[in-house]
């Protein structure tokens, strides 16, 4: 008995089990509960409409998710009313179609929580033309859909009161998973036989895998705050919040660098120092999946007991590199300060569990704030709107495409008659993506996974003719369709295609169906393709000076904060946070928007190579300053802090104003030098400001030329595209 009750207790801790088992209750409902009733044509709206609130469910706290549950049920009977109403004349038709697909889409700069509902609404705006004729009365197709999406309201509600906590916990374990595949992708770095081209791909990997952990980083503080919003004090919110402050910490020391990782590789190469510290990058890694894996399961993390010999013999290695006075003092305390730094996040890890990390200590409040993004009133919901009513906005770009594609798609179907039209719109509404790159691929996985869902909805129909076998794989392919739509799209798609084709089947038009379905993917996928590059295509209004110039101030603010804690002491307070979340939010950025560029039409080649070049040599900033974060601490030395007043001015003259700078990495270098004689514990705190202003000067002038070199490039572009 007890071995049973510990299964069905690890089964409710499995997230992928119990969300394909809410898909399963959801499905069956909208399925079989028609067919009992005699009914069976209900099952069409019931079921889309399950499918357009999974689409736009938003993890929030129980009284805001109440309200989310209301707001979208009413843009859902709108919308649908909307549709039959305006449907038998075009001309009002078409006008609705644009103003409400802008509105719509708009309405996402609001907030994560309207932009779900707003892309809900567009989807039941499509559902309800293809169902349109299927129902007599005006609202009986709207309130189906609505049914349909308050049964998957009803049951997600009732998973959300049994288990609160648990998208916190999920985006928690996905922090530090991700935080694993960073540590994993650091420890290339320490690859003794690494060449140049293979460090610039390292590099490229560390700044995209920095990007995703950054995005994952910000959706847990959503989660995070929109719980402790509503929170009383409540223990496992609290202590996911202590979890989420010690995985940023655990991030800034990870991706802090205190030494030129190709000069290490060419001076040690023949030593085992770099395989002791790749082999602890290795273990931390494997630590954060472990961490993970116990936080997901809600098991208590058990720290590797192998951490403590590799620390011992690591700085054995180290010791004796000094004793034997073989190589520059200035790379062996590096060394040691890298060292120094992999020991704090094996504490950070070893007591991630006690309670001096989990205890909410009211007298360290402001170390425990987050910065609240949600809007205050009206006031902000005009300037956020107003921001985006440019060409110059993503969003702007991508309302007026879709919109576009659409009404195209919507006036094709008009002039044609073809049957089953509006699944062009439907496709058209999947496929296209805010950028190129996006869109293109989903262009591909779409038409493959309709293929694919055409061929087996054939088989589907033919070998299982009983309604009671069909409506089975109905709710099937549904739980598969939302289990996989995040990891596999073109799988996702044959099974939401299979479950169109069995859904028109109940009217007796399966068969009849399967063609047009894959004629009407096709064309709306090459409206979604003409749509994204010929109606403001991203690349005319990119401006990847405009990106770098953010990114690059952004770190500036960065380094300026950790300056000012050496002189007022070390404080991981709101600002601190707010600073160095923008300056890894803007890096990201420019990984994100350069691996895109690189793959758009017009990227010229030899840009593309500066480009990347660029974003390493724009993380490694971003490391250097790190390391000089993760050490901060007040000192005394004046000298020190003047070089470091003086070192902010130069970094901001030159990369922000292309200004020369006075201090030069060489004479940081001797400086240094100079202060190895002295021993003391003040100096050491001191040689580890001046090492990492020296990386940082060592690198300065060619950021800066690169920085200058493709911005002249972009703006030359950018005038060349505006006069044609």
């Amino acid at each position: 008995m007890k071995s049973w009750l510990t299964r069905l207790k690890q089964a409710t801790y499995n997230t992928t089990f119990m969300y394909n088992l809410r898909m399963v209750i959801a499905f069956s409902g909208t399925a079989f509960v028609p067919y009992f009733m005699g009914y069976q044509i209900a099952t069409i709206p019931l079921t889309l409409g399950v499918v357009a609130a999974g689409l736009s469910d938003i993890d929030d706290r129980f009284s805001v998710r109440i309200m989310n549950l209301i707001y979208t049920y009413i843009g859902f009977f709108i919308t649908a009313c909307s549709v039959y109403f305006l449907f038998p004349y075009p001309i009002l038709f078409a006008l609705g179609l644009i103003v409400s697909c802008i509105g719509w889409i708009l309405l996402g700069s609001l907030g994560r929580r309207y932009a779900t509902i707003s892309y809900g609404c567009l989807v039941i705006s499509v559902y309800s033309m293809l169902g349109v004729e299927l129902f007599d009365n005006w609202y009986s197709q709207a309130l189906l859909l609505v049914a349909g999406a308050a049964w998957y309201g009803l049951i997600s509600t009732i998973s959300f009161l049994l288990f609160p906590v648990r998208q916190v916990q999920d985006k928690l374990s996905q922090c530090y998973s991700s935080l694993g595949d960073f540590l994993f992708a650091k420890s290339n770095l320490f690859d003794v036989d690494m060449t140049p081209s293979s460090y610039q791909q390292s590099m490229i990997e560390l700044s995209l895998e920095n990007g995703k952990l950054v995005g994952i980083f910000n959706e847990m503080k959503t989660a995070l705050l929109t719980r402790l919003k509503g929170d009383r004090g409540q223990k496992d919110t609290r202590r996911s919040l202590q979890y989420y402050f010690v995985a940023q910490d655990i991030h800034e020391r990870a991706d802090s660098a205190h030494i030129d990782y190709q000069k290490l590789v060419k001076i040690f190469e023949h030593s085992d120092i770099l395989f002791r510290f790749q082999r602890v990058l290795y273990l931390q890694a494997k630590a954060c999946k472990d961490l993970s894996y116990s936080i997901l399961h809600r098991e208590t993390y058990q720290h590797n007991k192998r951490f403590k010999p590799t620390f011992a013999n690591l700085k054995l290695s180290l010791e004796k590199l000094r004793a034997e006075q073989q190589y520059d003092p200035v790379w062996v305390n590096a060394l040691f300060s890298l060292y120094q730094n992999l020991k704090s996040i094996d504490a950070q890890l070893r007591n991630v569990e006690t309670e001096r990390h989990i205890k909410f200590d009211k007298a360290k409040h402001i170390e425990n704030q987050l910065k609240d993004d949600d809007l205050k009133g009206w006031n902000d919901v005009v300037i956020r709107i107003k921001q985006h009513l440019t060409p110059e906005s993503v969003l702007f770009r991508h309302a007026i495409r879709v919109s576009i594609v659409l009404l195209i798609g919507y006036i094709f179907v008009q002039v044609t008659n073809i049957e089953y039209g509006y699944w062009i719109l439907l496709t058209a509404l999947f496929v296209s993506q805010p950028n190129f790159n996006a869109t293109k691929r989903r262009l591909r996985l779409r038409i493959v996974g309709t293929l694919v869902g055409i061929i087996l909805g054939y088989a589907v129909l033919y070998f299982i003719p009983s309604i009671e076998g069909q409506l089975l794989l109905l709710v099937f392919s549904g739980v598969l369709f939302f289990e996989l739509r995040s990891k596999q799209y073109a799988q996702a798609t044959a099974f939401i295609t299979i479950l169109a084709l069995i859904n028109f089947n109940l009217d007796g038009m399966g068969f009849e169906a399967a063609l047009p379905r894959m004629i009407d993917t096709l064309i709306g996928c090459a409206l979604a393709w003409f749509g994204v590059s010929f109606i403001f295509p991203d690349w005319k209004f990119r401006r990847l000076s405009r990106t770098i110039n953010r990114s690059l101030t952004a770190q500036c603010d960065y380094l300026a904060e950790v300056i000012e804690q050496y002189k007022q002491g070390r404080n991981n307070g709101l600002k601190y946070r707010v600073v160095r979340r923008a300056a890894h939010n803007n890096d990201a950025e420019v990984a994100s928007l350069i691996s895109t560029l690189a793959t758009e039409p017009d990227f010229d080649p030899t840009q593309k190579t500066l480009a990347f070049e660029f974003l390493c040599l724009n993380h490694t900033l971003l490391s250097y300053i790190a390391a000089l974060g993760a050490h901060r601490e007040k000192i005394q030395d004046q000298e020190v802090l003047k070089l470091l007043d003086l070192a902010l001015e130069d970094i901001q003259g030159s990369l922000l104003k292309d200004e020369v700078p006075d201090l030069t990495a060489q004479n940081m270098l001797n400086t240094i030098r100079q202060r190895l004689t002295h021993n003391n514990e003040d100096d050491q705190k001191s040689l580890i400001v001046l090492q990492q202003l020296s990386l940082m000067l060592s690198i300065l002038n060619q950021l800066s030329r690169l920085k200058q070199s493709l911005s002249h490039d972009r703006d030359e572009k950018a005038t060349e595209l505006a006069s044609l």
